[in-house]
C-alpha cells in the first residue's frame, strides 16, 4: 500500500524535503504539505504538483507526518494536530532540543515519533540528518525516516541521549565553517586580495579538504601533517591557532550549543 506523507510548516527545509521525496520516485498525489500562508500554499503546488491540506487534514490523511516548524511554535501545533492523529502513524520531528517524550504524553498512547536533526545543506542534498527512535519506534519506522531523509544528504540513527550532542556539532556545525570562511576571507583582505579573490580561493579549499576528509579515510591530523612542513608557512599558522586557544574556544562553543539544547529541552525558551 502506498505510504502518504505530509510535510507541515513547509519553510527551506521543510520544500527541500518535498523535493527530495519527488525525486525519490514519490508521486506528488502522496505527498501533503501545509503552509500558514495561502500564497506559500499556492506557490508549492504550482511548483511540485503536491496537494496543500490544513495541518488537521494532513494528520487524518497521511500515513507519516514531518513537523519542520520551530520549537517554541511545536506546542501550538501539537494542540491542533493530537486529535487526529491516530496511533498507528508515524510522527517525525525535527525540532531541536524537543524530546520524543514530549511528543509521546501529547499524542495517542503507542504512536511511534522519531526524532531528527537535519542542518541547511539539506538544501543542496549534503545534510547530516541524527535519527533517533522515540519509546514506540522500531526498525520499521526508522527505516521510512530514512527512506525520506536520504534523497537530501546521509543520515545517522544515535540514541536520543545523543541528540542534544548532535545538534550542537552537525545541526549547528554549517554556522561554524562560514564563519571560519568568513574570518578566512578577511585575513585575504588584510593580505592585499580582493574579497572575490579570497572567497574563491578559501571555498574551493573548504569544498576540496571537505572531499578528502570524507572519502580518503584519513584522520584529519594526517591530513594537516601532510600539508605542514617543518619550518614552513602552515605550521608558523597553527603555532598563531594555538597561541590564541582556538581549540579551546571550539570545545567551549560546542559545549554551550549543547547546553542550550538541553535548556530547550527543558523548556526554557
Amino acid at each position: 500500500m502506498t505510504q502518504r506523507v505530509a510535510v507541515l510548516g513547509t519553510g527551506k527545509i521543510g520544500e527541500a524535503l518535498v523535493s527530495g521525496l519527488l525525486r525519490a520516485g514519490k508521486a506528488p498525489a502522496d505527498v501533503l504539505v501545509t503552509a500558514r500562508r495561502p500564497e506559500r500554499a499556492a506557490e508549492l503546488h504550482e511548483r511540485y504538483g503536491v496537494e496543500a491540506v490544513s495541518n488537521a487534514e494532513a494528520a487524518k490523511s497521511a500515513d507519516t507526518l514531518i513537523l519542520t516548524v520551530k520549537p517554541q511554535d511545536m506546542g501550538t501545533l501539537l494542540e491542533e494536530l493530537a486529535p487526529h492523529v491516530a496511533a498507528d502513524k508515524l510522527v517525525i520531528s525535527g525540532a531541536a532540543g524537543v524530546p520524543t517524550a514530549w511528543f509521546e504524553e501529547r499524542l495517542a498512547p503507542g504512536t511511534p515519533v522519531v526524532r531528527v536533526m537535519t542542518n541547511t545543506p539539506v538544501l543542496v542534498d549534503e545534510a547530516m540528518s541524527v535519527i533517533s527512535a522515540g519509546s514506540h519506534a522500531g526498525e520499521a519506522h526508522l527505516l521510512r525516516t530514512e527512506e525520506i531523509f536520504k534523497p537530501v544528504g546521509r543520515t545517522l540513527r544515535v540514541p536520543e541521549s545523543q541528540q542534544d550532542a548532535a545538534t550542537a556539532l552537525s545541526g549547528s556545525g554549517p554556522a561554524y565553517f562560514y564563519f571560519l570562511v568568513e574570518a578566512m576571507t578577511d585575513a585575504g583582505i588584510l593580505l592585499g586580495l580582493p574579497r572575490s579573490v579570497a572567497a574563491d580561493m578559501i571555498v574551493q579549499a573548504a569544498v576540496g579538504a571537505s572531499v578528502m576528509l570524507r572519502d580518503s579515510g584519513e584522520h584529519p591530523v594526517k591530513l594537516r601533517e601532510a600539508v605542514t612542513s617543518p619550518a614552513g608557512t602552515t605550521i608558523a599558522a597553527i603555532r598563531e591557532l594555538e597561541n590564541h586557544g582556538v581549540r579551546a574556544a571550539l570545545l567551549s562553543a560546542l559545549e554551550a550549543a549543547r547546553n542550550r539544547s538541553q535548556e530547550l529541552a527543558s523548556g526554557s525558551r
